[in-house]
């Protein structure tokens, strides 16, 4: 099927023509996003393929669907880019990838913490100027801390289990569906106010809808401990960043670790390195010593690249054989009637 492929880099390139030597579809890289202004590059392409940044509003899905797309096959789990009601009222079907590889981003998780908690990003800087100082280097054992885990599904249960078996942390866990696996092996859930008020590090593991944007806020951070650690390698609007800067601010916050940003689709994928970041926000967070940022790299393994290919051919595949994709988003399931 031909298929046009925004937001390519390199090694989606790689990946996707390596894993298409056995399905055979006729891919067109694009390097640009996906917006208003672009989507006329899709223009006689039956489907599109599509990453976290790439805008689906409905502007852009009615110029998509005038060009003759009918297919948006995103190579990522999550899907809050995607107007879904307008999707299915213009006849798209939408797949997704939903699990190509959990342990990434719960093993980016558990280097986060780590990397916060014992400071290994001042650490590495010291040394290779020479200074070996230890003064402002001091941590915590992570043994018999508590550890919040907001969303039990495949990634938030991996950290779970990590913390609990590797680590022997107490677990506090909230979630609408409790997961008895982790129940049995001591994990906790509470209501979300108790999560917030006895977790030491809290992590987020929870798709991006409206009722979970900005779970993170003025209310629920005044809930949390002094000097709490917080990760975020889910969806970057889970995080009131504005509330975060004055929780940093007045030590509320002990430490920040995301690989995801509300408003990363202008930075995040791009080398920006030889110019002026314009989002005064996010460079306010930069300021910070406590904070540590990767660019939506929790994703960014071998396997994971190999597994969002090969999947996201099959959801194309299926389409074109008049299946279900594997990935099928069901629009009713997922925001109710």
């Amino acid at each position: 099927m031909k298929t046009a492929v925004f937001s390519t880099r390199s090694y989606d390139e790689c990946f996707l023509k390596a894993a298409n030597q056995k399905a055979g579809h006729e891919l067109h890289f694009f390097e640009a996003r996906l917006t208003e202004r672009t989507c006329r590059l899709a223009e006689g392409f039956p489907a599109v393929c599509v990453f976290v940044n790439d805008q689906l509003d409905r502007p852009v899905l009615e110029k998509l669907a005038s060009g003759g797309t009918r297919l948006i096959a995103l190579r990522c789990a999550g899907f809050n880019n995607v107007d879904l009601r307008a999707a299915e009222a213009l006849g798209f079907t939408v797949a997704r990838v939903p699990a190509y590889s959990p342990h990434a981003v719960a093993e980016h998780t558990v280097a986060l913490v780590l990397a916060l908690v014992r400071k290994l990003h001042k650490a590495y800087n010291r040394v290779r100027e020479g200074n070996f100082n230890l003064e402002g280097l001091l941590g915590f054992d992570l043994y018999k801390k508590v550890v919040g885990v907001i969303g039990t599904g495949k990634i938030g249960s991996l950290v779970s289990r990590a913390f609990l078996v590797g680590f022997g942390c107490r677990v506090l866990c909230h979630d609408v569906r409790p997961n008895p696996e982790l129940v049995a092996l001591g994990a906790e859930y509470v209501p979300m106010e108790t999560l917030c008020a006895q977790s030491d590090i809290i992590t987020l593991h929870c798709p991006l809808l409206p009722e979970t944007h900005h779970l993170i806020n003025e209310t629920t951070l005044q809930l949390m401990k002094d000097g709490v650690i917080l990760i975020n390698t889910s969806r970057g609007a889970l995080i009131h960043t504005r509330a975060v800067i004055r929780a940093l601010k007045t030590g509320k916050i002990g430490g920040l670790g995301l690989d995801v940003y509300e408003e990363e689709a202008d930075l995040f994928f791009e080398d920006l390195s030889n110019r002026i970041i314009q989002d005064d926000v996010f460079a306010r967070m930069l300021t910070f010593p406590n904070v540590i940022i990767t660019g939506h790299q929790a994703f960014f393994t071998q396997e994971a690249l190999e597994a969002i290919a090969r999947e996201t051919l099959e959801n194309i595949t299926a389409f074109q054989e008049g299946r279900n994709p594997p990935g099928l988003i069901e629009v009713e399931k997922v925001l109710g009637s």
